[in-house]
């Protein structure tokens, strides 16, 4: 059986600007236009590379700047690679960004619409889709209303009912969980864990270890863009957290004491 994701060298590259980079066409005129050029290049993500089997479930934890956010746009279509190759083979729906495809002067039901067609279903699917979506994401009341009077749960809930919504078979994650209230958010896990029941498989970026080690399968580690260790979850956050403890203690600001607790 083919791979769901197949991730070889792995490349991708920004730019990172002057903190005092002229703002205007006028300052770039009288400071001139050496600052509006790139102050440097970084790789936030380099030399990556894995496979991951159709139906399993996988976290992938990391550091702040580590490039896990960067690693899923890339999976889901998300801009391109400078170097290497992506493979996914099956439909790929996905909660990347917290209201990345809404506008916010269009109504949920319309938002529905848009986003799931760009999901990959025709007007018609959503359509016949759509009662559920609403009842889902128990935004019954609001649904008729502008994005913009949503609050960051209520985007969520819509957004990720909408995601679930597509029967994607490769469905990516990145954090947005972590908004809304508890409830909401287990009955998004049950929703995950009947998803991944019926085949399909699932990337998720989170800080939550305990939940990365409690659901999935496997575990990648990003660190500084580069894949530290890839592995059954348990041994890779184990490895993780100590990395994470150590990063701590070495870089207490000079002076501080740290008292051991009691």
């Amino acid at each position: 059986m083919a791979d769901a994701v197949l991730v070889k060298d792995l490349g991708k590259q920004f730019r990172r600007y002057h903190g005092d980079r002229p703002a205007t066409i006028h300052e770039a005129l009288v400071r001139g236009f050496r600052k509006l050029l790139p102050a440097e290049y970084f790789w936030s993500l380099k030399d990556v590379s894995f496979q991951i089997a159709p139906g399993r479930m996988v976290g992938v934890v990391g550091r702040n700047g580590a490039g896990k956010s960067t690693l899923l746009r890339l999976l889901g279509g998300v801009g391109r690679p400078d170097r290497g190759s992506i493979r996914v083979n099956g439909r790929v729906g996905g909660l990347l960004t917290l209201g990345a495809g809404f506008h916010p002067e269009l109504t949920g039901r319309e938002n529905a619409y848009v986003n799931g067609v760009v999901g990959g279903l025709t007007r018609r699917e959503v359509g016949a889709r759509l009662d559920s979506i609403v009842e889902f994401s128990e935004l019954e009341q609001y649904i008729d209303s502008p994005l913009r009077v949503y609050s960051t749960g209520m985007q969520m809930r819509l957004a990720f009912s909408i995601a679930i919504h597509t029967a994607p078979s490769i469905l990516l994650i990145d954090e947005v969980l972590a908004v809304g209230d508890k409830a909401f958010q287990e009955k998004c896990m049950k929703r995950i864990d009947k998803i991944k029941s019926e085949g399909s498989t699932i990337i998720v970026v989170s800080h939550d270890t305990t939940m990365i080690q409690t659901l999935c399968d496997e575990c990648l580690w990003l660190r500084a863009g580069r894949l530290e260790a890839q592995g059954d979850s348990p041994s890779v956050v184990k490895q993780y957290l100590a990395d994470a403890d150590g990063y701590a203690w070495t870089h207490l600001p000079v002076g501080n004491v740290v008292q051991p607790a009691d």
